[in-house]
């Protein structure tokens, strides 16, 4: 007789995350045990559903340890996600788990669970543990059931990775090797510094660079706190908050205000972001850092409003003056200041080289994260849901500031509230990229995408279908399907620059492979340029 396969379920740290996202995340689990079932092999549920709770989630690194200590170590498992999830709460167990895993998502936007998956996919990459990997939208498709059987049977799930070549096996143009060169050689000699707020937000281990391999790319992390950035916070003055906001207005930023902070979005919630927005430049001034990354999601949440905002404005080169504390010199003055959601330090790499070489090559430097949240064909074409909690500059938008509107962030995640940076971006070229840490050295996968302007109702369709107060962007990656890029991707985020024209952006990838390789990442191009 067969073993049978064990299942478990990783949640959020949020209670209220956790008991609205059950009914969805249990409705996932029982396809799945159908699925598996079918294939004549039994299942056993790794930890109970908590009545106390309302859910049946691993909701804590504590509740995990408790649970893998339950699970037999050489039994096949299963790790279900239709949810966000903080991969830590896990990770132990699945370090020292060893039987075959497998991680499964749903294909839907919903919460979500892709985002969840991919995160946990990258964690257990950069921790050098074994997993296959699956996703489906009903769990009865052929590629899911034809992979989920070779699973159960002790063999590897077949994923198509033939979209992926090293840059060693490319031909790069010169000019274009060049100017990356170049562009990386000058980051390691005059060295810069990397603001981080907090490390490890919600679990993301993929997202913590280890400081000696990001220092041999002459980048240094200034570790700062969060605290510190909220005591800056009650030293700026509601005038000076006044002034970023009324700036905001003036450039035709809407903010949907209300009178209900539970539930809305105030003035008051606004003016705190605003003032989050000046204490962080102020700290980055004074520390010297080149990019900065705020975790918020644990620590600040508790105490101020949502950080999505200030994070939208500080990667945009044209933005509301901020002057030092008691005097007049503007901060960073023409310039962005490249900030990385979640404290994602891959990001922060990543957005960091971006900004700089864009400036050389003379495009548009402003670039931001994404997560990977869902995908649909389009009119024949699968059309990619990038979509990130607000942190997106409004220079990537159609309209710009005019086309920016702020919404109060969803109450299951932001208790206190804040507005986000919400817009369509624009049509236009970009390259995508992803560094990622990978068997002890650092790498990068890079490509191109074309951003496609889909009519509003299709837009507000899949705003519906995912998270309608965050910004959008409608992605055609050139080259690779939906199953190659999840198969591959080693990351819940995706970073993206636009590039003047589709030339352009063929040059920009090019030079920004061979910054990479020039400071020691392991390169791979995805897909056709």
């Amino acid at each position: 007789m067969q073993a049978p396969v064990y299942l478990a379920a990783n949640g959020d740290l949020r209670l209220s995350a956790n008991q609205k996202c059950w009914p969805a995340q249990k409705r996932v689990e029982d396809a799945v045990i159908a699925a598996i079932e079918g294939c004549g092999r039994a299942v056993i549920r790794g930890h109970d559903y908590d009545p106390a709770k309302g859910h049946g989630f691993i909701d804590s690194q504590k509740r995990g340890m408790e649970v893998f200590r339950g699970i037999p170590r050489d039994a096949p498992l299963v790790v279900v996600e239709a949810v966000w999830q903080y991969s830590h709460h896990l990770l132990h167990g699945l370090y020292t788990h060893r039987g075959p895993i497998l991680t499964v998502a749903n294909w839907s936007g919903q919460w979500p669970g892709l985002v969840g998956m991919l995160n946990l996919n990258g964690s257990l990459t950069k921790a050098g543990v074994r997993y296959d990997t699956l996703w489906s939208a009903d769990f009865s498709d052929d590629f899911f059931l034809a992979n989920l059987r070779r699973w159960l049977n002790g063999e590897p799930v077949r994923q198509d990775l033939s979209h992926v070549r090293p840059l060693a096996a490319c031909q790069v143009p010169a000019e274009a090797a060049d100017a990356g060169t170049a562009a990386a050689r000058e980051l390691r000699e005059n060295k810069a510094i990397m603001g981080i707020f907090d490390e490890g937000c919600m679990g993301m281990y993929n997202a913590i660079v280890p400081d000696e391999l990001l220092h041999r790319t002459g980048v240094f992390k200034e570790r700062l706190s969060q605290s510190a950035l909220f005591a800056g916070m009650l030293a700026v003055s509601d005038a000076e908050a006044a002034a970023v906001r009324s700036w905001l207005d003036a450039r035709g930023m809407r903010f949907l205000t209300g009178p209900h902070p539970e539930t809305d979005l105030t003035d008051a919630q606004i003016l705190d972001q605003c003032k989050m927005y000046v204490a962080a430049l102020r700290i980055a001034d004074e520390f010297g850092c080149a990019t900065i990354g705020i975790q918020y999601q644990q620590g600040l949440k508790d105490l101020c409003p949502a950080s999505d905002l200030v994070e939208g404005l500080l990667n945009n080169v044209d933005r509301p003056p901020v002057t030092a504390a008691g005097g007049s010199r503007v901060l960073f003055e023409g310039e962005a200041l490249p900030h990385f959601n979640e404290v994602d330090e891959c990001a922060g790499l990543d957005g960091l080289i971006t900004y700089r070489l864009w400036r050389k090559l003379g495009y548009d430097p402003e670039n931001t994260l994404h997560d990977v949240r869902y995908g649909e064909d389009y009119q024949g074409r699968f059309v990619w849901v990038f979509e990130i909690s607000g942190a997106a500059p409004p220079q990537h938008f159609i309209g710009g500031y005019a086309g920016t509107v702020s919404e109060r962030q969803p109450p299951m995640y932001f208790r206190l509230g804040g507005g986000s940076v919400k817009g369509v971006s624009k049509p236009g070229e970009i390259v995508w990229s992803r560094v990622f840490v990978d068997n002890g050295k650092l790498c990068a996968d890079l490509g191109r995408a074309t951003v496609v302007e889909l009519p509003m109702e299709e837009t507000e369709r899949r705003w519906s279908i995912t998270t309608p107060q965050w910004p959008i962007m409608h992605a055609v990656t050139h080259g690779v399907s939906r199953d190659q890029m999840m198969a591959r991707h080693k990351a819940n985020h995706i970073q993206v620059a636009y590039a003047p024209d589709a030339p352009s952006a063929d040059r920009a990838m090019w030079a920004k492979a061979a910054a990479f390789a020039e400071l020691g990442l392991e390169v791979s191009i995805c897909g056709a340029s």
